[in-house]
């Protein structure tokens, strides 16, 4: 396998698992108000808390939860682009007769770009985060991501 096309599967999946654990918190019953800036602050301050309170967090280790943070969103809205209705986008595809291969590609690559752009910065703020836990916090991040269907902080 190709070593971008690996960093590229790499940082997806892992973006996937933080960013669940993160807006796990605040995505319970309130889908209709949709993802502003706002909200997108709300949920972040709210997952923030959550997180430090489960594991114990310092306030260096809390610094650097934040700094992931600022970095899953930042991916976040650069994976999703300039488009205002993704899901129309993809719905584009298929309207004709034939499906738009083209255009399919098009948007492969506007989100393999920003995988690649913002992957590196997320993993190592990952590893920034991570690398600052003690053995104990450690051991309940693994759990926690073991614990399939259950939301990542006990929810579900």
């Amino acid at each position: 396998m190709k070593p971008w096309i690996k960093r590229t599967l790499i940082g997806l999946t892992a973006t996937t698992v933080v960013l669940g654990g993160l807006t796990a918190c605040g995505t319970r019953g309130d889908h209709a108000r949709g993802w502003s800036d706002e909200r997108v602050t709300e949920v972040r301050g709210k997952a923030i808390e959550k997180i430090s309170s489960k594991l114990n967090l310092n306030a260096e280790q809390k610094a650097k939860l934040g700094v992931l943070a600022d970095e899953m969103i930042a991916s976040r809205k650069a994976f999703r682009g300039e488009s205002a209705n993704p899901r129309a986008d993809m719905a584009a595809l298929i309207a004709g007769d034939k499906f738009d291969r083209s255009k399919a590609q098009q948007l492969l690559d506007q989100k393999l770009q920003a995988a690649q752009g913002n992957g590196p910065k997320m993993l190592a703020a990952f590893g920034d985060f991570y690398d600052s836990l003690n053995p104990e916090q450690q051991k309940q991040v693994r759990e926690r991501l073991e614990r399939r269907g259950h939301g990542w902080w006990g929810r579900g």
